[in-house]
């Protein structure tokens, strides 16, 4: 479970970057430009609530236990 969810993660971050690499790289059309941005920042929505399903189907099927922060030593 957690190289899943870090591999999550990286294609999270991945998506991200490249939004950000289409925001910044220069194109002959906005339109197009604006339309790859959109599609990476979907994805990275995506994936996101995807993830976070996963987590929380993961604790009701008992595949995972939450832990917490001990308050005392």
């Amino acid at each position: 479970m957690k190289y899943l969810v870090g591999i999550a993660f990286v294609l999270i971050l991945g998506a991200l970057a490249a939004a950000g690499v289409f925001m910044l790289r220069g194109s002959k059309t906005d339109e197009k430009k604006s339309r790859h941005m959109a599609r990476a920042l979907a994805v990275r929505v995506a994936l996101s609530v995807s993830l976070f399903l996963l987590i929380l189907l993961s604790w009701h099927m008992g595949w995972i236990q939450p832990t917490g922060m001990p308050l005392h030593r």
